[in-house]
């Protein structure tokens, strides 16, 4: 069987050795349950969570009484958008989305929306971007959260957070920012940024699945969040329910390494993206639509990744493109050593068309033909080309209409 070639890094990346050399004695041998004070297996068990806690505080540049651990992004855009909303009282009755949000943040708007909430969509740019000016104009004394996405999951678009943030600030509006797809991708330092909640997912940045984490800023926050799970009242009440011991210490492994190897990383995946670029364009001209932020040169010089980072409009490894003609069932059959996707994961089965390609106005033929690509740390420029000459070779052979 031939070699798979993964490039759907947005979808779920490998986890790294590194992260399940680190989990493994959790298994077998530091396999206590934390919130055990009576004996060393749990108090062993709480130091391994703690200096895991320690390091994802390290990485946003937070207190460790900040980070709050849960099972991933979904259940942690879930706490905080109802756990927000249903601490805010009848006179805050109002909810900011942007249009292009990850679904689990979409369809809990819209489960608060069904239950009497008022639900406002900012629209976005063709890049996919939200304009500050429409969140100024959207807020209402009654607004209860506004959640804009850090960096989206299919088109790669970066929102201007500070900016936005700043704006909720000013206004005592609670900001959160789903930053699923950004961590270990571009700086994030929440001493710069004035969000008030970050969320994010192990399995996104070289973790394991089934962990993640939510930065709840305990200085500024303006009213108390609603826990969505009760119990044992493990995470300061918030979210009860043991501990993933062994997700947490792969997080905290994960993004350990993020951290340390960031410039790295970061520089790899826009180096490979580039070349991606080139080799799909340079055969395929016109046909060939670039889908969001454009694609940026790379620096003369590669260095100081964090600022690089600050500046960009496109995760460094992103490419989600719209291959003119392209008929995509049929395509995909002929690339079969390929792991690319054509959207969301959590999408997947879904027959209807991207939202979010919908909402920076992309023709309903261009969405039927695109493509999203997800370059990451295990890639390699031979990776590259092959997958490149693949797509090339399918098109070649007749895998388009007619």
């Amino acid at each position: 069987m031939e070699k798979l070639i993964y490039l759907d890094n947005h979808a779920t990346t490998r986890v790294d050795p590194r992260v399940v050399e680190a989990m493994l004695p959790c298994f077998t041998e530091n396999f206590g349950n934390p919130s055990s004070h009576s004996h060393r297996a749990g108090l062993d068990a709480e130091k391994a969570v703690e200096e895991a806690r320690a390091r994802v505080a390290l990485a946003l540049n937070a207190s460790v009484r900040e980070i709050t651990f849960c099972s991933g992004a979904t259940e942690s855009n879930n706490l905080v958008i109802k756990g927000v909303f249903e601490a805010s009282g009848p006179d805050k009755d109002h909810i900011i989305i942007s249009a292009i949000e990850h679904k689990c943040v979409l369809e809990t708007s819209r489960y608060l929306a069904r239950k009497g909430a008022q639900l406002s969509v900012l629209p976005v740019d063709a890049q996919g971007m939200v304009n500050p000016d429409d969140l100024r104009r959207a807020i209402r004394p009654s607004t209860a959260i506004v959640s804009v996405i850090c960096a989206n999951n299919e088109i790669g678009s970066l929102n201007p957070l500070r900016e936005l943030a700043s704006i909720c600030r000013e206004r005592g509006v609670p900001f959160h920012s789903d930053a699923a797809q950004a961590i270990g991708k571009i700086a994030l330092d929440v001493k710069e940024l004035p969000v008030d909640f970050l969320t994010a997912s192990a399995h996104k940045f070289y973790g394991p699945k089934g962990v993640g984490f939510i930065f709840i800023r305990r200085s500024k926050l303006l009213s108390p969040l609603i826990p969505q799970i009760w119990g044992g009242g493990q995470e300061a009440g918030l979210r009860s329910g043991t501990l993933n011991v062994p997700g947490i210490v792969g997080m905290g492994k994960a993004i350990e390494l993020c951290t340390e190897e960031f410039d790295a990383d970061f520089f790899h995946a826009w180096r490979l993206r580039n070349r991606f670029w080139q080799a799909l364009s340079s055969k395929l001209g016109d046909r060939l639509h670039l889908n969001g932020p454009a694609i940026e040169a790379l620096p003369d010089k590669e260095e100081d990744a964090r600022a690089h980072s600050r500046r960009l409009q496109r995760l460094p490894g992103n490419l989600n493109i719209a291959i003119r003609g392209l008929d995509r069932d049929v395509f995909f059959k002929h690339i079969r050593n390929l792991a690319v996707s054509y959207g969301s994961a959590c999408a997947s089965g879904d027959l209807s068309l991207s939202h979010v390609l919908l909402a920076i106005g992309l023709p309903e033929e261009l969405i039927e033909a695109s493509i999203r690509i997800g370059v990451g740390r295990f890639n390699s420029p031979e990776e590259i080309d092959a997958a490149a000459a693949s797509i090339l070779s399918a098109l070649e052979i007749g895998s388009t209409k007619a």
